[in-house]
């Protein structure tokens, strides 16, 4: 969910460019919290009166005399940081601390159809940032980084009411048989390493891609032209897993280790499947249809040896 900027500015005061300094002054005293004070032209912010920058001002050996019965124009900031209500939290934080080192800790000015709206200080500013930042961590695989499935379940709820929409199931054949023998440490290098390409070479057809969790992610499209980054995906794939093995391996092509059954058996090297469901000859009317289509296709490509692409259509693209 986004935050934008607006959902958390506090109203502020205005004044005209003209009004003198000593209503500045007791505006100040009468707000001890009060950090700023916006001066408008027809409402909206032209500048900003902080209020340390107010008093160091007149805080001089004759600054009380020399201004308080002139105009605050002569001592307002007429380059603040304003941004729209609707811009988000996290742009606005980058904004903000990216300013000059003397204005760094300014209030930020907020602005909604051209009127002023109020201000944020940049300790609600980085607080709330902080707290987004958690809370789409939290939405995060912690071992790829890609979304999980808070954000896949609400992708494939909005896919449903597409005009066309693919959901491509990625799954790492025989990947328990390499955890097994290479260790956790290298089975997550593996997973990692997968998300990698599948995130590069799915980039182009412009989908959303999410580890659904272990070795199973998915790309979820507005649209059915996925067959070629699919191809591009499981070729980069065969042709680098062989560095996650050693040579006695890839010389058999194949490693000792137990199956589902407890029996120790060879077992192959690690493939790349994807089992693709679209619209296009069938409507879904929920998740689970997906979910259950799915799972009736990755069965079908586990019967074949190899990286494969299994979808709607009636023969499986088998690679070598």
């Amino acid at each position: 969910m986004q935050h934008n900027v607006g959902e958390i500015c506090q109203s502020i005061p205005h004044l005209a460019p003209s009004t003198p300094c000593e209503c500045v002054d007791r505006i100040f005293k009468q707000n001890p919290g009060l950090q700023g004070i916006a001066v408008t032209e027809d409402e909206y912010p032209v500048a900003l009166i902080m209020r340390v920058r107010f008093y160091q001002k007149i805080g001089t050996l004759y600054g009380y005399t020399l201004y308080m019965q002139r105009p605050v124009k002569l001592v307002m900031d007429r380059a603040p940081l304003v941004v729209d209500a609707e811009c988000p939290i996290t742009e606005v934080s980058k904004q903000a601390m990216a300013r000059d080192e003397d204005k760094l800790y300014d209030d930020v000015v907020v602005t909604s159809g051209n009127r002023l709206c109020g201000a944020v200080s940049v300790r609600d500013l980085l607080l709330h940032f902080a707290e987004i930042m958690a809370e789409t961590a939290s939405y995060l695989n912690p071992l790829t980084g890609l979304p999980g499935n808070v954000n896949i379940n609400d992708w494939l709820k909005k896919s449903m009411s597409l005009e066309q929409f693919s959901v491509l199931y990625f799954d790492l054949d025989y990947f328990k048989a390499y955890n097994d023998t290479y260790g956790f440490k290298e089975g997550d290098r593996l997973i990692q390493w997968t998300a990698e390409i599948i995130s590069g070479g799915m980039a182009p057809a412009g989908g959303l891609v999410g580890h659904i969790g272990g070795d199973d992610f998915i790309v979820v499209m507005d649209h059915h032209q996925y067959s070629e980054d699919c191809r591009t995906v499981l070729r980069a794939f065969d042709e680098t897993i062989h560095s996650f093995y050693s040579e006695s391996h890839l010389t058999k092509q194949s490693v000792l280790a137990e199956n589902r059954l407890g029996k120790y058996e060879e077992i192959p090297l690690v493939s790349l499947s994807v089992s693709v469901v679209t619209n296009r000859y069938r409507k879904f009317e929920s998740i689970e249809e997906i979910s259950a289509e799915a799972a009736r296709l990755k069965k079908r490509c586990k019967q074949i040896k190899g990286s494969c692409l299994i979808d709607d259509s009636t023969l499986p693209e088998v690679f070598a």
